[in-house]
């Protein structure tokens, strides 16, 4: 899904990615690597990856094994080389890094621009918690929370990060302060996600006066987890943009 971006400073066409990511870190990789470079033949100056699209475990504790330090590591070395090669800038979604806290992880989105270079890192702040008696998810016993409200300049506007359950927490992004674009990068249950999904990103696009971008994981995950999807980009009006509805694309 790929649309032209113009309130901002420079006209720019931007990407949201939807995945159906599994266990295998590799795996998610090259299929990542083929979305991004779909978007790049589009024209995108920027694209966007889903939450955790590196892995979506068979168990919670499977993303723990698989992190990486800040800095170092196959995922962030992806991230890099591919945004430089493709002449392009990349968030990337989330990735599991290391947390202080041992046997957790930090649920990072990190921001790469169009050389390659790390130009923003968002630690996710707001944590899910869901039990309806059939569905049970508790990521504070995988997750650290990160504590900082970021946004970043770039050449076509101020980006505000957040990661999926932020989204339910408007003083987030009212404490962002003025952006042009948020990214909302997701992993949303299909129970939660057809209850409330567009619902909120209509609305954080509305109350903040900005596009919203949500690349999301969308689909059945080999752990058997059925994601929401409906990866979509939103206008300041609320309009819904360009929607895919599940299964990989953009």
């Amino acid at each position: 899904m790929s649309v032209p971006q113009n309130r901002t400073r420079t006209s720019a066409r931007m990407a949201a990615i939807q995945m159906v990511s599994g266990p295998y870190v590799a795996e998610n990789l090259e299929n990542a690597g083929e979305l991004l470079g779909r978007a790049a033949a589009t024209g995108a100056s920027l694209a966007a990856l889903p939450e955790f699209f590196p892995i979506m475990g068979l168990h919670e504790t499977d993303k723990v094994k698989v992190r990486e330090q800040f800095g170092s590591g196959p995922i962030q070395d992806f991230l890099a080389q591919t945004a430089r090669r493709l002449r392009m800038w990349i968030v990337g979604g989330s990735v599991p890094l290391e947390a202080g806290a041992p046997g957790k992880v930090l649920n990072t989105c990190l921001v790469y621009d169009d050389a390659g270079r790390l130009a923003g890192r968002y630690d996710k702040i707001h944590l899910f918690g869901f039990d309806n008696g059939r569905e049970r998810y508790v990521e504070a016993n995988t997750i650290e929370p990160g504590t900082e409200v970021v946004t970043l300049p770039t050449p076509f506007g101020r980006l505000g990060l957040s990661v999926c359950y932020d989204l339910r927490f408007p003083e987030l992004y009212r404490r962002m302060g003025p952006v042009d674009v948020i990214l909302v990068p997701s992993a949303f249950t299909a129970t939660t996600g057809k209850a409330h999904w567009e619902t909120l990103l209509r609305a954080r696009a509305v109350e903040n006066q900005a596009y919203v971008l949500a690349p999301a994981q969308g689909g059945r995950h080999p752990s058997g987890r059925e994601t929401h999807g409906d990866t979509m980009i939103v206008d300041p009006w609320g309009e819904v943009m360009a929607r895919l509805p599940t299964g990989p694309g953009l």
